[in-house]
């Protein structure tokens, strides 16, 4: 299968994960859709939706770039919108736009909580309520959440102990992306029967984002890079609808199910690999 005409709209793709995920599909000649609020250069966050917006008709796809806070269920309805408008349906959602803040709980304020579970939890869910009437008409669609596995049954290099690596230290930000998976889960329940997929995907390994290197830049040492999960992310929207689906998937598994066994295109840092 391939993405060709198909219909993505992105949230947070102006960079990182989404912007790489939009470039891969690029490629095939599909038509997406940038909803970020990234509209001006920031001097942390590198990238606009504009910017995005150039690199995705130069890599072979139609863009749409749509200035949207996902806070703002207006702002959504909006922009699913203008998107049927202009691409005439919808066949691919991708709940990439996230907010983090790695801190104890005892410095989690409340600011910075009602943030994350804002666009994570409140954000996604919003997202997927207005684009369902269009995803149903659509021949193969897809919900794709950016969100962990509930549990991990391996630990590559020690770094996903659930409760040693994954929780300490950011309890309150992976509540609000487990959040994300709990819709994936009810979602993928409610849509079946539909043929509306709905799954979740998670790096095996911290991603050179800019969030990363913002809030947690002592995980770069073994990051790779955010087309190791564009990569996994095309392997799911190209999968049957009605039986790919309800799933919490590692980018790792994806590419390994796909026949990818290789993953030192995707290394910051080749010793690690």
């Amino acid at each position: 299968m391939s993405l060709k005409d198909k219909v993505l709209f992105i949230t947070g793709g102006s960079r990182g994960i989404g912007l790489a995920t939009a470039l891969r599909a690029a490629k095939d000649g599909a038509n997406i859709v940038i909803a970020s609020k990234t509209v001006t250069p920031h001097p942390k966050l590198p990238g606009t939706i504009y910017t995005a917006q150039e690199a995705i008709i130069e890599a072979g796809g139609q863009c749409l770039a749509i200035p949207t806070d996902i806070r703002d269920e207006q702002q959504i309805i909006k922009a699913i919108d203008e998107t049927v408008n202009h691409f005439g349906g919808l066949d691919i959602l991708f709940n990439n736009a996230s907010a983090i803040f790695p801190s104890t709980v005892r410095h989690t304020e409340a600011k910075r909580y009602d943030l994350m579970f804002d666009i994570n939890g409140r954000g996604s869910l919003l997202c997927a309520k207005y684009a369902i009437p269009h995803l149903l008409k659509s021949k193969n669609p897809h919900i794709l959440n950016n969100s962990p596995p509930i549990s991990f049954d391996r630990a590559p290099r020690g770094m996903f102990s659930l409760n040693e690596h994954v929780l300490k230290g950011k309890t309150a930000y992976m509540v609000s992306k487990y959040l994300m998976t709990f819709w994936t889960l009810g979602m993928a329940e409610e849509l079946r029967s539909q043929g509306i997929a709905v799954n979740s995907i998670w790096p095996v390994t911290p991603i050179d984002t800019a969030a990363v290197r913002n809030v947690l830049p002592q995980a770069l040492s073994i990051a790779r890079s955010p087309e190791i999960v564009a990569d996994a992310c095309y392997q799911i929207f190209v999968q049957p609808s009605r039986e790919y689906t309800g799933q919490c998937l590692l980018d790792e598994d994806v590419l390994i199910s796909s026949g990818k066994i290789d993953f030192t295109q995707y290394s910051l840092n080749q010793d690690n690999q």
